[in-house]
């Protein structure tokens, strides 16, 4: 058993003490109660976490002081990474550049504490975050589902960690 967040619409920033800018999605509260139970109740019991853009979003803001930035730019077509070395995500894809997709216009502000961050866009955009310390508990800022080929080993490491 494990836990996939997906995209979506945009998290509601009262989660994380903002007001809603206005190129903020209007929120989706449902949503955001339903899938934060799931998520911490699968960190809580140590299944694996896979968080896709929206998720990721999600999985920051679920962990103390972790905020997102409600609109920012380039960030919606293909663009390059840094996969930073020594993390598990290295492990899996492999440290340095690679090219990713992209359709979000927000992003992670301040890492939620047990976080670090493993891939930034060169602009300085967090990427991609884990949580150390868990079987599985990675989240990506990309969409891995539309380029699987490149991004297979990802799928495979979660389907293994189960």
């Amino acid at each position: 058993m494990g836990l996939v967040l997906t995209g979506g619409t945009d998290v509601d920033p009262s989660i994380y003490g903002a007001e809603r800018e206005p190129a903020t999605d209007e929120p989706d509260c449902e949503r955001d109660a339903m899938e934060l139970r799931l998520l911490r109740e699968a960190l809580h019991r140590d299944l694996p976490v896979l968080a896709i853009c929206r998720g990721m979003q999600l999985f920051n803001v679920a962990h103390t002081a972790g905020t997102l930035m409600q609109d920012i730019a380039g960030h919606r077509a293909p663009h390059n990474v840094s996969v930073a070395p020594g993390t598990q995500l290295a492990k899996i894809l492999g440290a340095g550049t690679r090219s990713v997709n992209s359709r979000h216009h927000q992003a992670v502000g301040s890492v939620g504490r047990d976080l670090s961050i493993s891939a930034r866009a060169a602009d300085g955009v967090i990427e991609a975050l884990e949580r150390a310390g868990r079987r599985f508990a990675i989240a990506v800022q990309w969409h891995p589902e539309d380029i699987f080929a490149q991004e297979r080993a990802l799928f495979e490491a979660f389907c293994e960690a189960l």
